[in-house]
């Protein structure tokens, strides 16, 4: 690909190493930036240099925080009793927008996964582990919301391993055929999971 300008050329090497965006998108989201108001783009220049330097994850979830302890965690109005764990933080952020779960959550930081070389203890699964231990008995139930691959299966088999001792419950969330989908275009894995996980009709 060509470039009228070294300066274009670096901005688009750069946009183009987030993810799912390619050379031909990132030149025209830096095109736009050139043709913008300068402000609008010092603004945006500013926003990302604050978002890197004062950026906290959370000390008792490991979510993305302003503070050392994320607001969900400071919340009276969470049910500090379930606790979902979940990979990631926009895995976190897909739940909260359903707004069905009122409980706390975990993150991970990842999932097991040997071919990416990464194993447990890249993962916060040791503070996970210590914090169903501190609660002594508060924590009654232990959502496992983990991606349903290979390795998110071997990661929520290992948790179940190492949080099987303690007095909470431990469930994983339902799987299934989704809302607004055929039965006819949903793989075998998860039409048969649906079937074995059927629930009464109400």
């Amino acid at each position: 690909m060509e470039f009228p300008s070294k300066l274009i050329e670096e901005a688009v090497n750069e946009v183009s190493r987030l993810p799912g965006i390619g050379k031909k998108t990132a030149l025209r989201l830096v095109l736009h930036l050139v043709k913008e108001n300068e402000n609008r783009t010092i603004a945006l220049t500013t926003a990302l240099s604050k978002l890197r330097a004062n950026i906290r994850f959370c000390k008792t979830c490991h979510n993305i925080s302003d503070e050392d302890v994320c607001s969900i965690c400071k919340s009276h109005r969470r049910d500090k009793g379930v606790l979902c764990v979940v990979e990631e933080s926009n895995d976190l952020l897909a739940i909260e927008n359903t707004a069905q779960f009122t409980g706390v959550y975990h993150v991970l930081g990842g999932i097991i996964s040997p071919v990416n070389g990464i194993g447990p203890d890249e993962l916060k699964i040791a503070s996970l582990i210590d914090r169903v231990a501190q609660s002594k008995g508060e924590i009654r139930e232990i959502i496992l919301a983990l991606s349903p691959t290979m390795e998110g299966d071997t990661t929520a088999f290992y948790l179940h391993k190492k949080l099987r001792d303690f007095p909470a419950k431990i469930t994983s969330i339902a799987r299934g055929v989704p809302v607004g989908g055929e039965l006819e275009y949903a793989d075998e894995v998860t039409l048969g999971r649906s079937i074995t996980s059927r629930t009464l009709f109400s």
